[in-house]
């Protein structure tokens, strides 16, 4: 009897020690789980700080792109109103300059016609003076006019 006494403690033994390593085990896990759940409550903030950094990054090559952006268009507005320097404009024309403009030119038409119609008149009293002239001419130079043309003419 004493053997099964001794087989029932060894076994009884056995059972109590399995049960203490599966509640030290249990205890284990446990303890694991937690530190696992803490560095996962730890790594949001790592996690934020990370997107934190990159949004720096990205806002501060947004500035550069706006600052790039907005000395490029300075430097366009910079060039047309050099343009505009230079061709007079300082303002685009309005409808009351380009028919103050009109005004003038037809103005300065009606001059020339006057004196393209005075000449005209002129010219009609002056062609026989002019032709009275070159008939006093001397005959060697008129010779050599109607050389000249007929050379002309041929070629």
């Amino acid at each position: 009897m004493s053997d099964e006494k001794n087989k029932v403690t060894d076994k009884a033994s056995e059972i109590a020690k399995n049960i203490w390593l599966a509640g030290v085990g249990a205890y284990g896990k446990a303890v694991d789980e937690a530190q696992g759940r803490l560095e996962r409550a730890m790594e949001p903030p790592k996690l934020f700080r990370d997107l934190v950094k990159a949004g720096s990054a990205l806002e501060e090559d947004a500035r550069h792109a706006l600052e790039a952006s907005s000395s490029a268009k300075s430097s366009v507005e910079q060039r047309i109103n050099r343009v505009r320097e230079n061709f007079h404009m300082q303002r685009p024309a309005r409808i009351e300059d380009i028919a103050a403009l009109q005004k003038k030119v037809d103005h300065l038409s009606r001059k020339v016609d006057k004196l393209a119609r005075a000449l005209a008149e002129q010219g009609l009293n002056a062609k026989p003076s002019t032709r009275r002239a070159a008939a006093k001419k001397t005959p060697a130079k008129a010779a050599g006019r109607k050389k000249a043309t007929a050379r002309s003419k041929k070629t």
